[in-house]
């Protein structure tokens, strides 16, 4: 075996998964925070793991800038490896869940929180009941978190058109409407002033309300939903929200717009694992409790 050989099996041994997934992630998020963020680890050990690749490699991979961690050529190399590596791995972890018969061992699910808050949670606390020996995890977040790479075993997402890449059913149709707290309904209705709380996109209000009331101004803009629903329930100002966020929420309708069609409720996971003993088990308890629920999502039940 020659010198070079020798040298280059030293290294490779030197070089752990860990470290190779991180650099991925800093790549991918350009910054430590972000990448500490995506696998869940400190800010500190993923500094630790790139500058201990960075040895092995005897080369540079970033540029520490003012901006963020800007990967040279070689740290892109690593990353391109990587990503390969990362699918490979998932493709395996699909393929061994697939086999499995038992409606047992870990699932994630991810969903919205307004929608674990409002619904999901009868879902959670029933499967539970009748599943003990899943060891369910739920992440509450909004983000779309990546199913391809296992982020999650089971999707409950708001939208329209799902990644081709992800099988399920639609488990609802939703729309959205016009909601204040009952203090602010008497103010209207007494002819008082009132106004929008709109979010930080929005350049004016709801075009269905223009129609109605072309006078009507934004108040107060919001970059989240949960203060949305704070500020309409202290009576600051008339807010459009889905139907059964409004409604669980303690708020009226009030008719200054027609309620309007919105993203549907869609229960989604990867093709591979969509047959997983488990994951078929907690969208089947999904489909009839929706059906059940339907005219929490919608004015009238559509078919």
């Amino acid at each position: 075996m020659s010198l070079l050989a020798d040298y280059a099996k030293m290294h490779v041994m030197e070089i752990s998964w860990d470290d190779l997934r991180t650099v991925l992630a800093v790549v991918r998020g350009g910054t430590l925070a972000k990448a500490s963020q995506a696998l869940g680890v400190n800010y500190t050990t993923v500094a630790r793991r790139v500058s201990r690749l960075e040895a092995a490699l005897d080369t540079r991979l970033f540029d520490r800038l003012a901006d963020g961690y800007h990967p040279t050529p070689a740290g892109l190399a690593v990353a391109r490896r990587a990503e390969a590596m990362d699918t490979q791995s998932q493709d395996l972890l699909r393929e061994v869940s697939s086999l499995q018969e038992d409606v047992a061992g870990p699932l994630v699910v991810t969903a919205p929180q307004l929608l674990i808050a409002s619904h999901l949670h009868q879902v959670i606390g029933d499967f539970m009941q009748a599943y003990p020996q899943v060891d369910l995890t739920v992440r509450a977040t909004n983000d779309l978190l990546d199913l391809n790479r296992r982020e999650a075993d089971l999707a409950i997402r708001i939208q329209r058109n799902p990644h081709e890449t992800l099988v399920g059913k639609r488990l609802a149709a939703q729309q959205t409407a016009a909601f204040a707290s009952a203090e602010l309904v008497q103010r209207m209705r007494d002819g008082k002033a009132w106004g929008w709380l709109g979010f930080t996109n929005w350049t004016q209000p709801p075009q269905a309300s223009l129609r109605r009331f072309p006078d009507a101004r934004i108040l107060l803009r919001f970059d989240d939903m949960i203060a949305v629903i704070a500020a309409a329930k202290a009576g600051i100002g008339v807010a459009r929200m889905p139907l059964f966020v409004g409604r669980d929420n303690g708020l009226q309708q009030v008719d200054v717009m027609e309620s309007q069609d919105y993203a549907d409720i869609w229960a989604l996971s990867h093709r591979d694992i969509a047959r997983v003993p488990k994951v078929q088990a907690f969208r089947d308890m999904l489909d009839p409790f929706f059906r059940a629920h339907r005219q929490d999502f919608v004015d009238q039940a559509r078919k």
